[in-house]
Protein backbone atom coordinates (compact mmCIF):
# COMPACT_ATOMS: atom_id res chain seq x y z
CA UNK A 1 0.00 0.00 0.00
CA UNK A 2 2.96 2.66 0.42
CA UNK A 3 4.90 1.43 -2.60
CA UNK A 4 1.67 2.13 -4.52
CA UNK A 5 0.85 5.47 -2.64
CA UNK A 6 4.70 6.33 -3.32
CA UNK A 7 4.37 5.56 -6.70
CA UNK A 8 0.86 7.79 -7.19
CA UNK A 9 3.08 10.54 -5.47
CA UNK A 10 6.01 10.11 -8.27
CA UNK A 11 3.55 9.61 -11.44
CA UNK A 12 1.95 13.25 -9.42
CA UNK A 13 4.93 15.19 -9.06
CA UNK A 14 6.42 14.15 -12.51
CA UNK A 15 3.34 15.04 -14.37
CA UNK A 16 2.82 18.33 -12.91
CA UNK A 17 6.76 18.88 -13.30
CA UNK A 18 5.43 18.70 -17.10
CA UNK A 19 3.42 20.76 -17.17
CA UNK A 20 5.61 23.53 -16.36
CA UNK A 21 8.19 22.52 -18.45
CA UNK A 22 5.92 22.50 -21.44
CA UNK A 23 4.80 25.62 -20.86
CA UNK A 24 7.58 27.90 -22.27
CA UNK A 25 8.24 25.86 -25.67
CA UNK A 26 4.47 26.45 -26.05
CA UNK A 27 4.73 29.87 -25.94
CA UNK A 28 7.96 30.15 -27.90
CA UNK A 29 6.90 27.89 -30.31
CA UNK A 30 3.57 30.01 -31.17
CA UNK A 31 4.71 33.38 -31.39
CA UNK A 32 6.46 31.62 -34.58
CA UNK A 33 4.41 29.28 -36.11
CA UNK A 34 0.39 29.29 -35.56
CA UNK A 35 -1.45 25.99 -35.09
CA UNK A 36 -3.25 25.30 -38.53
CA UNK A 37 -6.93 25.54 -37.97
CA UNK A 38 -9.59 28.14 -37.91
CA UNK A 39 -8.09 31.70 -39.43
CA UNK A 40 -4.53 30.03 -39.50
CA UNK A 41 -5.49 27.21 -41.47
CA UNK A 42 -3.02 26.06 -44.20
CA UNK A 43 -1.90 22.20 -45.83
CA UNK A 44 0.68 20.59 -45.05
CA UNK A 45 -0.31 18.73 -41.46
CA UNK A 46 -1.72 15.47 -42.81
CA UNK A 47 -5.32 14.03 -42.55
CA UNK A 48 -8.32 16.66 -41.36
CA UNK A 49 -11.21 15.74 -39.80
CA UNK A 50 -14.66 17.34 -38.66
CA UNK A 51 -13.78 20.43 -36.30
CA UNK A 52 -16.84 19.39 -34.28
CA UNK A 53 -16.01 15.89 -33.89
CA UNK A 54 -11.89 17.14 -33.00
CA UNK A 55 -13.56 19.16 -30.54
CA UNK A 56 -15.17 16.75 -28.90
CA UNK A 57 -12.85 14.04 -28.72
CA UNK A 58 -9.30 16.13 -27.81
CA UNK A 59 -11.31 17.59 -25.24
CA UNK A 60 -13.20 14.78 -23.95
CA UNK A 61 -10.69 13.42 -21.62
CA UNK A 62 -11.31 16.11 -19.06
CA UNK A 63 -14.66 14.18 -18.83
CA UNK A 64 -14.19 10.85 -18.59
CA UNK A 65 -10.75 10.75 -16.76
CA UNK A 66 -11.93 13.45 -14.11
CA UNK A 67 -14.71 11.25 -13.19
CA UNK A 68 -12.92 7.87 -13.39
CA UNK A 69 -10.01 9.24 -11.06
CA UNK A 70 -12.45 11.41 -8.53
CA UNK A 71 -13.83 8.32 -6.80
CA UNK A 72 -10.39 7.20 -6.04
CA UNK A 73 -8.99 10.19 -3.79
CA UNK A 74 -9.35 10.39 0.03
CA UNK A 75 -11.76 13.50 -0.04
CA UNK A 76 -14.15 12.07 -2.73
CA UNK A 77 -16.72 11.71 -0.21
CA UNK A 78 -15.69 15.52 0.82
CA UNK A 79 -18.71 17.76 -0.32
CA UNK A 80 -16.16 20.38 -0.62
CA UNK A 81 -13.90 18.58 -3.03
CA UNK A 82 -17.21 17.69 -4.79
CA UNK A 83 -18.10 21.64 -5.18
CA UNK A 84 -14.56 22.45 -5.87
CA UNK A 85 -14.09 20.51 -8.61
CA UNK A 86 -17.82 21.07 -10.46
CA UNK A 87 -16.62 24.87 -12.33
CA UNK A 88 -13.36 22.93 -13.99
CA UNK A 89 -16.34 20.05 -15.12
CA UNK A 90 -18.80 22.31 -16.14
CA UNK A 91 -16.37 24.41 -18.31
CA UNK A 92 -15.33 21.22 -19.70
CA UNK A 93 -18.89 19.98 -20.61
CA UNK A 94 -19.72 22.65 -22.60
CA UNK A 95 -16.36 22.36 -24.44
CA UNK A 96 -16.92 18.74 -24.93
CA UNK A 97 -20.43 18.31 -25.49
CA UNK A 98 -22.72 21.71 -26.30
CA UNK A 99 -19.40 23.56 -28.28
CA UNK A 100 -18.84 20.61 -31.04
CA UNK A 101 -22.52 21.10 -31.31
CA UNK A 102 -22.68 24.51 -32.13
CA UNK A 103 -20.24 24.16 -34.76
CA UNK A 104 -21.94 21.03 -36.10
CA UNK A 105 -25.23 23.40 -36.80
CA UNK A 106 -22.16 25.89 -38.68
CA UNK A 107 -22.78 24.98 -42.01
CA UNK A 108 -20.52 27.50 -42.90
CA UNK A 109 -17.44 25.26 -41.52
CA UNK A 110 -14.24 26.34 -44.26
CA UNK A 111 -12.11 23.51 -43.04
CA UNK A 112 -11.14 20.50 -41.55
CA UNK A 113 -9.03 20.20 -38.62
CA UNK A 114 -5.83 18.79 -38.71
CA UNK A 115 -5.59 15.45 -36.82
CA UNK A 116 -1.88 16.29 -35.39
CA UNK A 117 -3.18 19.16 -33.40
CA UNK A 118 -6.20 16.86 -32.23
CA UNK A 119 -3.87 14.40 -31.19
CA UNK A 120 -1.44 16.87 -29.62
CA UNK A 121 -4.59 18.59 -27.45
CA UNK A 122 -5.70 15.16 -26.47
CA UNK A 123 -2.40 14.23 -24.89
CA UNK A 124 -2.34 17.31 -23.19
CA UNK A 125 -6.32 16.99 -21.91
CA UNK A 126 -5.22 13.54 -20.38
CA UNK A 127 -2.11 15.31 -18.41
CA UNK A 128 -4.43 18.19 -17.03
CA UNK A 129 -7.11 16.46 -15.84
CA UNK A 130 -4.93 14.09 -13.95
CA UNK A 131 -3.53 16.47 -12.23
CA UNK A 132 -6.48 18.71 -11.83
CA UNK A 133 -8.71 15.58 -10.18
CA UNK A 134 -6.24 13.71 -8.32
CA UNK A 135 -5.11 17.34 -6.70
CA UNK A 136 -8.96 18.14 -5.82
CA UNK A 137 -10.01 14.61 -4.97
CA UNK A 138 -6.65 13.41 -3.02
CA UNK A 139 -3.68 15.28 -2.74
CA UNK A 140 -5.48 19.55 -1.49
CA UNK A 141 -4.91 19.26 2.43
CA UNK A 142 -6.95 22.45 3.37
CA UNK A 143 -10.54 21.60 3.12
CA UNK A 144 -11.08 21.57 6.75
CA UNK A 145 -9.90 25.33 6.83
CA UNK A 146 -13.23 26.79 6.61
CA UNK A 147 -12.61 30.43 6.27
CA UNK A 148 -9.46 30.18 3.57
CA UNK A 149 -11.18 27.22 1.30
CA UNK A 150 -14.69 29.64 1.46
CA UNK A 151 -12.90 32.98 0.55
CA UNK A 152 -10.78 31.25 -1.65
CA UNK A 153 -12.94 29.45 -3.45
CA UNK A 154 -16.11 32.70 -3.43
CA UNK A 155 -13.59 34.75 -4.92
CA UNK A 156 -12.08 32.20 -7.14
CA UNK A 157 -15.16 31.35 -8.53
CA UNK A 158 -16.40 35.23 -9.55
CA UNK A 159 -13.83 35.40 -11.51
CA UNK A 160 -14.32 31.72 -12.89
CA UNK A 161 -18.17 32.53 -13.73
CA UNK A 162 -17.14 36.14 -15.40
CA UNK A 163 -14.64 34.64 -17.76
CA UNK A 164 -17.20 31.60 -19.11
CA UNK A 165 -19.94 34.46 -19.50
CA UNK A 166 -17.45 36.21 -21.57
CA UNK A 167 -15.91 33.23 -23.07
CA UNK A 168 -19.09 31.77 -24.31
CA UNK A 169 -20.97 34.59 -25.16
CA UNK A 170 -17.85 35.35 -27.15
CA UNK A 171 -17.55 31.86 -29.04
CA UNK A 172 -21.74 32.25 -29.63
CA UNK A 173 -21.02 35.74 -32.05
CA UNK A 174 -18.61 33.99 -33.55
CA UNK A 175 -19.75 30.90 -34.62
CA UNK A 176 -22.92 33.50 -35.49
CA UNK A 177 -20.89 34.95 -37.77
CA UNK A 178 -20.12 32.16 -39.25
CA UNK A 179 -23.50 30.46 -40.14
CA UNK A 180 -23.79 34.25 -41.79
CA UNK A 181 -21.62 32.76 -44.90
CA UNK A 182 -19.77 35.40 -47.01
CA UNK A 183 -16.25 35.14 -45.43
CA UNK A 184 -14.93 36.28 -42.35
CA UNK A 185 -16.45 39.25 -40.85
CA UNK A 186 -15.19 42.11 -38.15
CA UNK A 187 -16.78 41.09 -34.80
CA UNK A 188 -18.64 43.83 -33.31
CA UNK A 189 -20.76 44.51 -30.12
CA UNK A 190 -19.94 43.61 -26.44
CA UNK A 191 -16.14 42.66 -25.52
CA UNK A 192 -14.97 42.79 -29.11
CA UNK A 193 -15.36 46.43 -29.01
CA UNK A 194 -12.23 46.13 -26.61
CA UNK A 195 -10.27 43.06 -27.47
CA UNK A 196 -10.32 40.90 -31.26
CA UNK A 197 -10.16 38.00 -28.77
CA UNK A 198 -12.57 37.94 -25.92
CA UNK A 199 -13.40 34.03 -26.18
CA UNK A 200 -9.61 33.80 -25.10
CA UNK A 201 -9.76 36.63 -22.21
CA UNK A 202 -12.80 34.84 -20.61
CA UNK A 203 -11.00 31.76 -20.78
CA UNK A 204 -7.96 32.96 -19.28
CA UNK A 205 -9.83 34.11 -16.82
CA UNK A 206 -11.67 30.94 -16.06
CA UNK A 207 -8.26 29.47 -14.95
CA UNK A 208 -6.96 32.67 -13.06
CA UNK A 209 -10.23 32.20 -11.44
CA UNK A 210 -9.24 28.66 -10.67
CA UNK A 211 -6.23 28.68 -9.77
CA UNK A 212 -7.76 30.92 -6.27
CA UNK A 213 -9.94 28.40 -5.87
CA UNK A 214 -7.35 25.47 -5.55
CA UNK A 215 -4.99 27.80 -4.21
CA UNK A 216 -2.30 25.76 -5.66
CA UNK A 217 0.78 24.84 -7.90
CA UNK A 218 -1.07 22.62 -10.15
CA UNK A 219 -3.71 25.44 -10.57
CA UNK A 220 -1.61 27.91 -11.33
CA UNK A 221 0.46 26.07 -13.97
CA UNK A 222 -2.81 25.21 -16.00
CA UNK A 223 -3.26 29.12 -15.73
CA UNK A 224 0.45 29.75 -16.41
CA UNK A 225 -0.03 27.10 -19.58
CA UNK A 226 -3.18 28.91 -21.01
CA UNK A 227 -1.57 31.92 -21.24
CA UNK A 228 1.06 29.99 -23.11
CA UNK A 229 -1.09 28.97 -25.49
CA UNK A 230 -3.89 31.64 -26.11
CA UNK A 231 -2.19 34.83 -25.91
CA UNK A 232 0.50 34.16 -29.06
CA UNK A 233 -2.63 32.79 -30.62
CA UNK A 234 -4.90 35.92 -29.70
CA UNK A 235 -1.98 38.38 -30.87
CA UNK A 236 -1.64 36.67 -34.50
CA UNK A 237 -5.51 36.53 -34.89
CA UNK A 238 -4.82 40.48 -34.24
CA UNK A 239 -2.43 40.63 -36.79
CA UNK A 240 -4.93 38.61 -39.08
CA UNK A 241 -8.30 41.04 -38.71
CA UNK A 242 -5.67 44.12 -38.64
CA UNK A 243 -3.96 42.51 -42.44
CA UNK A 244 -7.23 41.40 -43.28
CA UNK A 245 -9.48 44.52 -43.22
CA UNK A 246 -7.02 46.93 -42.97
CA UNK A 247 -8.62 50.46 -42.09
CA UNK A 248 -11.61 48.55 -41.27
CA UNK A 249 -10.79 47.14 -38.59
CA UNK A 250 -10.91 49.57 -34.99
CA UNK A 251 -7.51 50.46 -34.04
CA UNK A 252 -8.53 51.13 -30.37
CA UNK A 253 -8.58 46.88 -30.13
CA UNK A 254 -5.85 45.19 -28.32
CA UNK A 255 -5.29 41.30 -28.57
CA UNK A 256 -6.24 39.79 -25.70
CA UNK A 257 -6.30 42.03 -22.56
CA UNK A 258 -8.31 45.10 -22.29
CA UNK A 259 -6.57 48.32 -22.63
CA UNK A 260 -3.25 46.30 -21.88
CA UNK A 261 -2.04 43.80 -25.01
Amino acid sequence: MASSSSSDQTLFHNCLLALYLIAPPTYISLRFLQAPYGKHHRPGWGPTMSPSLAWFLMESPTVWLTLSIFPYGRHFTNPRSLLLISPFLLHYLHRTCVYPLRLRRDSGQRSGFPVAVALMAFGFNLLNAYLQARWVSHYKDDYDNNWLFTWRFVIGLLVFVGGMCVNVWSDKVLVGLKKQGGGYKVPRGGWFELVSCPNYFGEILEWFGWALMTWSWVGFGFFLYTCANLVPRARANHKWYLDKFGEDYPKSRKAVIPFVY
